[in-house]
């Protein structure tokens, strides 16, 4: 059973400066499990997904949302970026937007956001794409 604090120290080996691209099968178990207390211990989550392409983001995003607890039916047919992206979702207002990304990392932000005093708030990440791919 992790605790918040042991949680975050997971979390936080995974930031910009040292991002890593292919964690463990144990860090990725580890790290899923510490971003659902946090995500759970908090009020609701932004989502900042940077991604080679529209569809790698959005099947991201969908993996993401799902294991959060949230309903993942988005349509982005209608949206045309070629290239890169980032996609960014607010999970208390369920909308998101897409826009081109030039930056060279890859992987999601999460954002989790608390209205009260003590509350989790902090940005974590980058993490994997594919963290919660075929869970």
């Amino acid at each position: 059973m992790l605790t918040v604090e042991e949680a975050q120290k997971i979390i936080e080996t995974f930031t910009c400066l040292d991002m890593r691209i292919m964690p463990s099968n144990l860090e990725r178990e580890q790290l899923r499990k510490a971003l659902l207390l946090l995500a759970n211990s908090s009020d609701y989550q932004m989502l900042g997904i940077c991604a080679s392409s529209i569809e790698e983001g959005f099947l991201a995003l969908e993996a993401y949302l799902k294991a959060l607890g949230y309903e993942a039916n988005l349509d982005y047919t209608t949206k045309s970026v070629d290239g890169s992206v980032y996609i960014k979702f607010n999970t208390l207002k369920g909308s998101y937007y897409v826009d081109s990304y030039n930056g060279t990392f890859r992987g999601v932000l999460v954002s989790c956001q608390s209205s009260i005093e003590g509350g989790i708030n902090g940005t974590y990440g980058h993490l994997p794409l594919d963290l919660f791919a075929n869970c």
